[in-house]
């Protein structure tokens, strides 16, 4: 008989490969994400669950603008092109990219705050186990 070995860490270190949530780019990646996420925790997923609770927490820390938290939902939950986006909100697609932007380094600051205080996360983007 040999043995099973079991991999007990491995959806972290896939998380942690695809998303480094102490910079903008790895939250946009995270939002982008977001429907996945939903569709994982339906399914009974815990950790897309705890991911899920975490990206809302963040974005209610980070201080948003109601322009940044519109445009977030607008794209990433209500799952808008950025130019759909720009049509509701009567602006430009270029406004919409910028807001998003700008939210995503508020919401990585946040990221990087848990991070440096041992509250879940590193600042790789690696969750602590």
């Amino acid at each position: 008989m040999g043995t099973v070995k079991v991999d007990l860490h491995r959806k972290e270190r896939e998380f942690d490969a695809s998303y480094a949530l102490n910079n903008a780019e790895g939250v946009k990646l995270l939002l982008a994400d977001y429907q996945k996420f939903v569709s994982r925790k339906r399914c009974g997923d815990y950790d897309a669950a705890t991911i899920l609770i975490d990206i809302h927490k963040a974005l209610e820390l980070a201080n948003l603008t109601d322009r940044q938290r519109q445009a977030i939902e607008l794209v990433y939950f209500g799952e808008l092109t950025q130019a759909e986006a720009g049509e509701r909100m009567v602006i430009a697609k270029q406004n919409v990219e910028a807001y998003i932007s700008r939210a995503a380094e508020k919401v990585a600051d946040i990221y990087y705050y848990w991070a440096s205080h041992n509250e879940g996360y590193t600042t790789g983007g690696r969750m602590n186990g």
